[in-house]
């Protein structure tokens, strides 16, 4: 019976644990692997970043977002999505194709991080 209890115990705190994520550690990755795709001077190194790239968006769709969690998810769809046309361009049309949905994903992370900022000063003294 404690064998069972045991077996039961390890088999549900892995399940949750496999949820949580290090997310400030994981948007690191996120950005050195944006990074090293924007950076990228051939293909196959531009291919290996933007697979990592989403792989890390794909893994922080996992998170547990305390607040703003459909906004976030859709930010995250929305990244994933331009990561995939920019890798599609670099292998149709060649890495210089790909600049344009790799700036509007910096363009879309400026967006989403605004709903994770904490409230300014004059916010808390006199609400939104």
């Amino acid at each position: 019976m404690k064998l069972i209890l045991v077996i039961f115990l390890l088999f549900f705190s892995s399940l949750s644990a496999a949820s949580d994520i290090d997310l400030e550690a994981n948007m690191k990755n996120m950005g050195l692997a944006y990074k090293n795709s924007v950076r990228a001077t051939d293909l196959a190194t531009f291919n290996t970043a933007i697979d990592e790239f989403i792989e890390l968006l794909e893994t922080a769709k996992t998170a547990d977002f305390k607040q703003h969690k459909m906004a976030s998810l859709e930010g995250l769809d929305k990244v994933i999505n331009q990561a995939k046309q920019a890798k599609q361009l670099a292998t149709t049309r060649g890495l210089e194709a790909a600049k344009a949905p790799l700036k509007s994903i910096d363009e879309l992370r400026k967006k989403y991080h605004e709903l994770h900022e904490p409230p300014g000063f004059w916010e808390l003294l006199f609400g939104k």
